[in-house]
C-alpha cells in the first residue's frame, strides 16, 4: 500500500488526499489541534497529532518517527521557524526515511520584487527579509537532506472556501489600486494534480512553480469575482492610503510574473483552471450547487 505522510496537513495537502484515498492510498496527516481529529478522520486521513500531548483522552496516532518509517511518500507543507523547518528539527534521523518522493510546499515569495518582471524556477531567488527568506532555507535544508525531495513554489492559493465572493457579498472587499501591481496564482485543483503528476514523475531535487497563465492585478480579480455576483466592484483605495496589517502590506509590495512551463513540460499538467476566470466560476458554481 502507498503511504502518504502530510507534514503540516492543511488545504493544498487535503486536495491532493482526495485524488489519492479513492486510488487505495493511505494518508496520515499531522495537526497540532485535536479539534480536527474527528474531521481528518471523516474525509479518510489518519490523524497524527503532533506535537504530541500525553494527557489526551483520544490521541490517535502521535509517534512522527513511526509514521515516517511507513511512509513510502512524504509531503511537507508547514511554514519555517526562525528558518529551519519543525518536521526536520524534530526527525534528525530522516535521511534514513524509506520514502521514494517528497514534496515540499515553498512560495513564489522566494524570487521577491521583480517590478513584474518574468521569473522561472532558473531565477535566483532574491526574497525580501522574513517569511519568504525563511522559505529558501528551509528548502535548501529539504534539498540537502538525503531524501528524494521535489520543492514546489505556490503563487497565491485559492479555491472552494478561499474565493473572495463572501467578503464582495457581505461588502467588506475593497480594490487596493497599486500601479503595475501584479500577481500570479493557482487554484488548489491544480496543486493537487501538480503534485500527483510529480509522483508519477519523480525527478529528485526538481524545483517547479505552480501557478496558473494569468497574472493578474489582485483589484481586477475583485472586480471579476463582483460582476459574476452581478454586483458592483467593491470600492478602491489607493496602496499609499490603505491602512494594511503588515502582511497584507508587504503583498502589495511585490510585484512580478511567473513562468508555469516546467510543470506542462516535464509532468504533462494541462491545468484545470487556467486564468482566475475559470476558477472563480466554478468556485461560485460550486457555492451555488451546494
Amino acid at each position: 500500500m502507498k503511504t502518504l505522510l502530510s507534514l503540516g496537513h492543511g488545504y493544498s495537502a487535503a486536495a491532493l488526499a482526495r485524488r489519492l484515498i479513492p486510488q487505495g492510498w493511505r494518508v496520515i496527516g499531522t495537526t497540532r489541534d485535536p479539534a480536527r481529529a474527528g474531521g481528518l478522520r471523516a474525509a479518510g486521513v489518519e490523524p497524527l497529532l503532533w506535537p504530541a500531548d500525553p494527557g489526551l483522552a483520544d490521541p490517535g496516532t502521535t509517534d512522527l518517527g513511526a509514521a515516517l518509517a511507513q511512509a513510502t511518500h512524504v509531503l511537507a507543507s508547514a511554514a519555517p521557524v526562525g528558518g529551519r523547518d519543525p518536521f526536520l528539527a524534530a526527525l534528525p534521523g530522516i535521511a534514513s526515511a524509506r520514502a521514494e518522493w517528497v514534496g515540499y510546499l515553498s512560495t513564489t515569495g522566494v524570487y521577491g520584487n521583480r517590478d513584474g518582471a518574468w521569473v522561472d524556477e532558473t531565477t535566483p531567488p532574491a526574497p525580501a527579509r522574513g517569511r519568504s527568506g525563511d522559505r529558501v532555507e528551509a528548502e535548501a535544508e529539504w534539498l540537502q537532506s538525503g531524501l528524494p525531495v521535489h520543492v514546489f513554489r505556490l503563487a497565491g492559493i485559492y479555491g472552494p472556501g478561499r474565493g473572495p465572493f463572501q467578503k464582495v457579498k457581505d461588502g467588506t472587499a475593497r480594490r487596493i489600486l497599486k500601479e503595475g501591481q501584479l500577481f500570479s496564482r493557482i487554484h488548489v485543483e491544480d496543486i493537487a494534480q501538480v503534485l500527483e503528476a510529480s509522483i508519477r514523475r519523480p525527478d529528485p531535487g526538481a524545483i517547479y512553480n505552480l501557478c496558473d497563465d494569468e497574472p493578474a492585478p489582485a483589484d481586477v480579480v475583485l472586480s471579476h469575482a463582483a460582476a459574476l455576483l452581478g454586483l458592483p466592484a467593491p470600492p478602491s483605495v489607493r496602496f499609499e492610503e490603505a491602512d494594511l496589517p503588515p502582511m497584507a502590506r508587504s503583498f502589495y509590495e511585490e510585484s512580478r510574473r511567473v513562468r508555469n512551463d516546467r510543470i506542462k513540460r516535464d509532468l504533462g499538467v494541462s491545468l484545470l483552471y487556467p486564468s482566475y476566470r475559470e476558477g472563480l466560476a466554478a468556485i461560485l458554481a460550486a457555492e451555488r450547487a451546494a
